[in-house]
């Protein structure tokens, strides 16, 4: 036998948007020893969000980026670490988790995984070929690129029309494609119904797209099949895709941590997965409300049961050897 030199850190975070940061600042507080791993953009999806209007105080609304950035000063300030990198799977070492990174390999005395969500594909011809050129999925990111341009929108949901809302101060029309019911809050759709009135945003209810067709210059159209199952063409120079959300979990596949039939981590009532020391918080987590608010507060309370589980350990953690086979 001989020493096990991987590093080692008293609790990892896979992630670093609301759930993560949020806990990362509980946790440095009660001085638990904290590194991030992000491989995306710090606070997630929230920080490419354009208007939050529903976190708890802030009366006029807070900016994604605004938020995100106050969230990760926040946690700084107490001690935490952030790391961009990915981490490509977890196995379980009794006392402790091995982490496998695209930096190489770490050991950690606790885990939160807050690795959030990823936009939903339709999977039709042209989606992929044509995306970043044509096709997007973040409006914040992209819409000021289509000022006066025809834009078709894909999706009913709360984000859609949310988007679609954002991507009016550029486009000069907008169609917007609903393949069953539109699911959009009431505030929301009211909130539509003027540029419905005014002709800038026509909805089409009952659309499945079936293709993204364009040319070495982009995307020129989109191809629906209507209620008739007759197909109609929604010209346009681009197509932003709201359908949903996936979990970040591909990298859990093949570990002990179980997911739900959708991919999302199943964890008990205090938030801990079927491997014990391994968590969980935020949209990645099954049966989470998808919200801002929601997953800050998971990541506290998440932080007050890695608190626990690491008290509950407390020496047999601490004094754990750490050895490999030579």
């Amino acid at each position: 036998m001989s020493n096990d030199h991987t590093p080692q850190h008293e609790l990892v975070i896979i992630g670093a948007g609301p759930a993560a940061l949020s806990a990362a600042i509980y946790t440095t507080r009660e001085d638990i020893e904290t590194v991030l791993y992000e491989r995306g953009v710090i606070g997630g999806l929230a920080a490419v969000t354009d208007i939050i209007d529903n976190y708890p105080g802030f009366s006029k609304g807070v900016t994604g980026l605004e938020l995100a950035d106050s969230l990760r000063d926040q946690a700084e300030r107490f001690g935490a670490k952030i790391e961009l990198g990915e981490v490509k799977s977890i196995t379980d070492e009794g006392a402790f988790k091995r982490l496998v990174t695209d930096s190489g390999e770490l050991l950690a005395r606790a885990v939160l995984i807050a690795t959030g969500s990823d936009y939903m594909r339709t999977g039709i011809p042209g989606e992929e070929k044509y995306y970043a050129r044509g096709v997007h999925f973040c409006a914040t990111c992209d819409g000021a690129f289509y000022r006066d341009k025809k834009l078709v929108v894909i999706g009913g949901g709360n984000s859609a029309i949310q988007e679609t809302l954002f991507l009016t101060r550029f486009a000069s029309h907008i169609d917007i494609l609903v393949r069953s019911t539109l699911k959009a809050s009431d505030v929301l759709i009211k909130e539509m119904q003027p540029f419905i009135d005014s002709a800038k945003i026509t909805l089409h209810i009952g659309v499945t797209p079936k293709e993204i067709v364009g040319d070495e210059n982009g995307v020129n159209k989109v191809v629906g099949i209507n209620k008739d199952s007759k197909e109609e063409d929604f010209n346009c120079d681009g197509v932003f895709v709201f359908i949903g959300l996936k979990p970040n979990t591909a990298f859990l596949k093949s570990s002990k941590v179980e997911l739900d039939e959708r991919g999302f981590v199943i964890t008990n009532q205090d938030l801990e997965t079927a491997m014990p020391g391994v968590f969980a918080a935020g949209d990645v987590r099954s049966g989470a409300t998808m919200q801002i608010a929601s997953a800050s507060g998971e990541g506290a309370t998440a932080a007050l049961k890695i608190r626990e589980y690491l008290e509950g350990r407390g020496r047999e953690i601490k004094s754990a050897p750490l050895s490999v086979t030579s």
